[in-house]
């Protein structure tokens, strides 16, 4: 492991309040799930402008998003193990969500409390509706699953390409087993999802994990008919039809048990003798709790259950080839912002749902699509870009597309497409004509995670059979690619990526070395500097805390950069209304890296840590009085540090 990744890792455990305020650290493909005690003690601001974070998410109490990308989440997850932050979800230790754990004395929203505080704690109140707690409850339970999700999936995926492929590899050594080996891997994680998915409900709602695993357990085992038998439950003639029978209900009814598991664990062990708590709070937990799960639990979510699929039948395998169309077209297009919101991980109950149901998964297919629209829509604004001569903005979108092409969406939309506004728009409309597509060949998928490239060696279930189904897949990859890159073209002109080409002026005469310019008649509206030659060694600048006049002479100034949070995103699009409001070309320089002022995603590019030394230069006719508002904002911005010192 670098350094960096633990000096990133100590600084960003800082900004979250120390380890003492950090109770949990969990990631998933891109993002490091973080569960703090007090939530006032995080810095947000410094947070999102750190290096390698794309974006933070914080729209739960005491619960925190921060994208990282593929591969760096895990990394920066490990290092926050190494620094001693539990992992796992919040409340395994003891944090309720939304509690005040913070200590204070003084209720957030006691009189006399800061107004603005109380404003801020009933709004995120009343945003943190039941729908978003529960789909972030989904998505805390099944992230950490992912990986055995994905494996599992593209085993199933890779044993179907064989046996479309070789029709008689049961009977060529080699390929049976290849292909037993694959389904081992599969059937391993598949037939005991309902335990995997009770221990992690179990971790989150606070129960003892094992117990959750056990009770998930239970309902894929043999046990569960044979009760429905002896009760008259169950329908020998079509046993889909049964009113209790193995699996009902599913991880729905395994999250809905543990609830009850974690509610009845706790008022027993509350009452419990110490001394024999850990033998007999387990054994009285279970043996309460299995009665109404398997009786009334299983039975009752298994009707939710089919509710789901049928209604999802009823749109993604439609006998109308118009309405299959359509619910491809708005969910791969309305995808993205759940995405944005990191609310997109609520969804694989439905998909959980449907593959236990159906065998197969058939939204996933459409919303995979989402991910190359986000691509279609980056190719098109590095064309723009570059022909702009955006150099900075080239380099971010390079840098991101590889991961998109493999279905990791975060880097574009957190490092191009949102901040820009209007292409995050247009990704999603060019994302819906491959969703349309793959949803009216009625494409369907063996497991959800892999997207993109990647994704096409799990699309090999539906009608069309596994080779058809991969293709037509990939066509939808491509018509989405074309369609996003097609609209982001006409919609967005791009001209915020176009640094306004303004004639150069005519060289000025070279001052005397040390020689200060004469003070300018109204001093009231003339900023007083002193004048040093710049790097270019044509005209002169300004270092920061000297002073001077700005004269006629003047065509820059250097800037020591003193705030922790150097130029995010905020400052950065403030800074490039100013530039954008004078008729000249106002560049600014770090180190190597020379940014366009007009350009937020350039500027923010520049990577501006404390001490980092800002050329700022401009061309045109109003130079000087672009100068002076820019190094107004500057010292109003950038010099925060020094102010509290």
């Amino acid at each position: 492991m670098s350094a960096g990744y633990r000096e990133n890792t100590e600084l960003m455990i800082g900004y979250l309040g120390g380890t003492d305020n950090v109770t949990s650290v969990t990631n998933c493909m891109t993002r490091l799930r973080v569960t703090v005690r007090d939530e006032s003690a995080v810095d947000e601001e410094k947070i999102r402008a750190m290096k390698d974070v794309l974006g933070l998410i914080h729209d739960r109490g005491n619960s925190y998003e921060i994208v990282v990308g593929p591969g760096k989440s895990r990394k920066y997850a490990d290092q926050c193990g190494a620094l001693g932050v539990a992992a796992g979800s919040g409340a395994a230790a003891g944090i309720k969500e939304g509690a005040d754990v913070s200590g204070g004395s003084a209720d957030a929203t006691a009189p006399g409390a800061d107004w603005k505080k109380n404003k801020n704690h009933l709004q995120k109140k009343k945003e943190n509706g039941r729908v978003r707690s529960v789909l972030k409850l989904l998505g805390d339970i099944f992230v950490p699953l992912i990986p055995g999700i994905i494996t599992a999936g593209l085993c199933a995926g890779f044993a179907g390409l064989i046996a479309q492929i070789v029709p008689d590899y049961d009977s060529i050594k080699f390929w049976s087993i290849v292909y037993n080996l694959l389904m081992l891997v599969n059937v391993s994680f598949m037939t005991y999802l309902t335990a995997w998915a009770g221990y992690r409900a179990a971790e989150r709602l606070g129960a003892t994990p094992i117990l959750g695993g056990m009770l998930g357990m239970i309902t894929s085992l043999d046990g569960i008919e044979t009760i429905s038998r002896l009760l008259g439950l169950y329908d020998a003639k079509n046993p889909l039809n049964s009113i209790l029978r193995q699996g009902k209900g599913g991880v729905l009814a395994v999250i809905a048990g543990v609830f009850l598991l974690s509610v009845v664990e706790k008022k027993i062990r509350s009452r419990m003798p110490e001394s024999v708590d850990v033998i007999f709070t387990p054994l009285l937990s279970l043996l309460i709790c299995v009665i109404p799960y398997i009786l009334v639990i299983m039975p009752m979510f298994g009707y939710v259950s089919g509710g789901i699929v049928w209604v999802f039948s009823r749109l993604c395998l439609s006998g109308s080839v118009i309405v299959r169309i359509v619910a491809g077209y708005v969910s791969a297009a309305l995808f993205l912002p759940l995405v944005a919101a990191g609310m997109h991980h609520g969804m694989v109950a439905l998909y959980t749902v449907q593959l236990q149901e159906l065998g197969y998964i058939t939204l996933y297919p459409a919303l995979a699509m989402a991910g190359a629209g986000q691509v279609g829509t980056a190719i098109a604004l590095w064309v723009k870009a570059k022909r702009a001569g955006n150099r900075q903005l080239c380099s971010v979108i390079g840098g991101a597309l590889p991961a998109g092409f493999l279905g990791i969406g975060e880097p574009l939309i957190y490092g191009v497409t949102l901040p820009l506004g209007r292409p995050f728009i247009t990704a999603g409309l060019g994302a819906g004509f491959g969703g349309a597509l793959v949803m009216a060949a009625e494409v369907a998928s063996t497991t959800w995670g892999p997207s993109g490239l990647l994704g096409v060696f799990v699309m090999t279930k539906g009608p069309c059979g596994a080779v058809k189904s991969a293709l037509i897949y990939l066509a939808g990859l491509l018509i989405a690619y074309l369609c996003s890159f097609i609209i982001t073209s006409l919609v967005y002109n791009g001209e915020e990526l176009r640094p306004e080409e303004v004639p150069a002026e005519e060289p000025l005469s070279e001052p005397v070395e040390g020689e200060a310019s004469a003070p300018l008649p109204d001093e009231r509206e003339k900023p007083v500097f002193t004048l040093k030659r710049d790097l270019s060694g044509t005209h002169r600048t300004v270092r920061h805390g000297e002073t001077i006049f700005l004269g006629e002479m003047t065509s820059g100034f250097e800037f020591v950069v003193k705030s922790v949070t150097g130029l995010h995103a905020r400052p950065a699009g403030r800074l490039a209304e100013i530039a954008r409001g004078y008729d000249c070309r106002i560049t600014i320089s770090a180190g190597e890296k020379t940014a366009s002022a007009d350009s937020p995603i350039a500027l923010m590019n520049l990577d501006t840590p404390p001490g980092t030394v800002l050329t700022v230069s401009a061309e045109g006719r109003d130079a000087r009085a672009a100068l002076k508002a820019v190094k107004a904002f500057l010292e109003q911005t950038l010099q925060q540090s020094e102010k509290t010192e």
